[in-house]
């Protein structure tokens, strides 16, 4: 399965991956875990004795574009682990198995069982908070918490896709500047700044339109989890949703008010959270998720 539509778009892709590495602000190492489903990247920082923070990204970036912003912050409390999707944009490479029946589980066991970790905490945006309450379901020993960032639950009933289509076309089938900063208003709040005044994301992100092949995450087959599974969820997450985040317009807000979970809402703040109030969503992590330092929060 190619992950990029053309050798110079990975180019591209793979410079401007590093460039943001670069604006992290911390030192850090990348390693590639094997799996049955191809080569893993994972990118580490914080001390080695910290308290365990798997992240990951969402489905159209990478995790040196998605913790751009705080990677720094959260690497002062956590050992961080970083991790490129398998199938998604980023330094990740699957193999043949990787299509005859993904199963995202049993992937993630393989990453932390390469990594010799166990009882962590996560979060994840987006695509990637999906990713850590299906595991945190399939594996509930070994996730002690979770930060869910411009995500709701994934309950049955939704249309994923044709959420996504609304969202991203016509926009990102014309990656155009113009086009490239109407998408970057449409998912993003009053602050958009943050990813329209750096040129360095912009830059990557105009060469994700342009050269990402979206069918390599189509092996990614959404799996809602049942009304019990997302209650058993309820005592060790927190939602974090911008008001203006358009998946949350679409009934992302509205469910996760029906399950009763611990979610905070931010006004004039879009799908990019994370970017757009930064020290804000740091803060949160940190305090909810705890590390020795701080007083977990018992409830938002």
């Amino acid at each position: 399965m190619k992950i990029y539509r053309s050798k110079k778009a990975e180019e591209h892709l793979l410079i401007t991956y590093d460039q943001l590495l670069g604006m992290w602000g911390v030192n850090y190492e990348e390693c590639d875990i094997q799996t049955r489903y191809g080569s893993t990247h994972v990118i580490l920082c914080g001390e080695s004795e910290k308290p365990i923070l798997v992240l990951f990204h969402g489905v159209g970036d990478d995790s040196a574009m998605m913790w751009v912003y705080n990677a720094k912050y959260l690497a002062e409390h956590f050992r961080i682990i970083a991790i490129d999707t398998m199938g998604g944009p980023g330094k990740s490479r699957p193999n043949s198995e990787y299509g005859k029946g993904f199963d995202r589980a049993i992937w993630i066991d393989e990453v932390l069982d390469g990594l010799a970790v166990d009882d962590v905490s996560m979060a994840g945006t987006s695509n990637g908070a999906y990713l850590i309450q299906y595991y945190a379901v399939a594996r509930p020993e070994r996730v002690k918490r979770i930060v869910c960032l411009a995500g709701s639950v994934p309950a049955s009933g939704g249309n994923v896709m044709k959420v996504m289509f609304r969202i991203f076309l016509p926009e990102a089938l014309f990656p155009t500047k113009r086009n490239i900063e109407r998408l970057v208003h449409k998912l993003l709040g009053a602050n958009s700044d943050a990813f329209l005044k750096n040129d360095n994301l912009m830059e990557h992100f105009k060469w994700l339109l342009k050269g990402f092949n979206n069918m390599a995450m189509s092996y990614h087959k959404f799996i809602p989890l049942s009304d019990h599974q997302i209650a058993s969820l309820r005592d060790k997450s927190l939602y974090l949703i911008g008001e203006e985040d358009p998946f949350a317009q679409m009934g992302g807000k509205e469910a996760l008010i029906r399950y009763g979970m611990n979610v905070r809402f931010y006004e004039q703040v879009g799908h990019g959270i994370n970017h757009e109030i930064a020290n804000e969503i740091n803060t949160m992590m940190i305090e909810y998720l705890g590390d020795g330092n701080h007083t977990p929060l018992a409830s938002i």
